[in-house]
This record gives structure tokens, sequence and C-alpha cells, in this order.
């Protein structure tokens, strides 16, 4: 499939609930609420990633793999009338992110009865999930859920991001309806993943407010936090 899209930087810091009030204090004054999030500044995010049977997606991330990808399914606030199958490409600390939309008799079918109708889709992007699911064995293995509260600031397209509350379920059929039972895949209910993305640049504003004693930057994978219990 041809790449169309373009490489991001993506740093993540985990940080405490104390780091988090005091960041988000200097960077509200400067940074814009994302117009997507509700009212009290938040969204919900959950996510179906796909893996094999010999967990390449997972193993790769652990072996730390510079150039790998995964495939998942998102949605947000439960709200299944917008739905996205996206392809992550990571190398190093750069990412790129190719997507298409989904309906929801789609994204049953893919977590349901996967087959040859895939080929048949408009979207490139499920045609080509469709063949690794044949060649690699892909198949959807765990929901990975998340409070996310993001800012965003115009000048080199960043995107500072707040994830709390990171859940799991592994899968089941289920996975096609929204209330499904999970547990907290951090080692602390309160753990915060703070994430930074930007295009070619930092600007230096954005980069003084991030200036903490507390951040250390980590190659931190929700969906490796996530497959923790199998």
């Amino acid at each position: 499939m041809e790449l169309t899209g373009l490489y991001r930087h993506e740093l993540k810091y985990p940080i405490s609930a104390a780091g988090y009030l005091a960041l988000r204090q200097r960077l509200l004054p400067v940074m814009q609420r994302d117009p997507h999030a509700g009212a009290d500044g938040l969204y919900t995010v959950r996510s179906v990633y796909f893996d094999n049977y010999r967990d390449k997606a997972l193993r790769e991330k652990r072996d730390g793999v510079q150039r790998r990808e995964k495939f998942r399914i998102r949605y947000y606030n439960d709200d299944l009338s917008f739905i996205t199958l996206e392809k992550k490409i990571k190398h190093n600390d750069l990412c790129m992110k190719l997507d298409a939309p989904l309906t929801r008799e789609d994204y049953r079918r893919l977590l349901c009865e996967p087959g040859a109708w895939m080929l048949e889709h408009p979207q490139p992007l499920v045609r080509e999930l469709y063949c690794k699911m044949n060649t690699q064995q892909l198949k959807p293995r765990v929901l990975v859920s998340y409070v996310r509260e993001p800012y965003i600031y115009s000048a080199g397209n960043v995107r500072v991001t707040f994830d709390s509350r990171i859940r799991t379920s592994l899968f089941q059929s289920g996975f096609a309806d929204v209330a499904l039972p999970d547990v907290s895949a951090t080692d602390a209910p309160g753990d915060i993943l703070l994430e930074v993305k930007f295009d070619a640049f930092l600007p230096d504003i954005i980069r003084a407010l991030l200036q903490s004693g507390e951040l250390r930057q980590q190659a931190f994978s929700k969906y490796g936090a996530c497959r923790r219990f199998g």
C-alpha cells in the first residue's frame, strides 16, 4: 500500500498526578483545548488492536525494532457512528497514521466474521488488513480504553495529550458492543501518560513549558501495558 501520510514526532512521558496538575496549569494560558473534546475537556478513546499468535507487534515493541506497524480499530465516547480502521507506522520517535472510515456493520464483521468480503471493500486499508490477516494471521487481541485530555498549538502542529484511566479487556466477541468488563492496565489507577506530537519542529515556547525535572522520555506503549494479562 502506498504511503500518503507524513511522519510526525511522538514523545511519551509517564508523569505523576502532581506533575500533571503543574504542567496543565502552565499549558492552559498558551495552548488551546481540542474542539473535539467535551465540555470538561476530555473524551474516551477505545481501540481494538490486532496481533498474531506469535505476538509480532508486541514483541517488536519490546525488542525495540526501529520500524514497525500496528493495526487497530478506534472509536470515541462509545459512539459507534464514527469508527476508523488505523494503521500506525513507527520509526524510532517518528510515527505515521493511515486511517479509513468504517461503518458499524464493517466494524462488527471485521471482528466477528472477517473474510473475502474485505477484498471488495472500497477502502484500501481494509483490503490490506485482509491480506495481513491471511499472511501474518493477524486477529483482534485486546481492547484498550483510556480518557484523553488534549491540547493543541497551531505552530508546528503540536498536540499535547494527557492519557489516564488506561484499562484493558482481552478479546471477545462482545468487542462489537460498547459495555465490556475491563481492568486497570497500569500499576496505579492514577498513572498518567503525557504524549507530545509535532511535525518538523517543537516551538520554543512549548519546549520551555514542558521543562520539568520529573519528565523522563520513555518508550511507553498503551498496547503493551494492556497485554500484561495475556
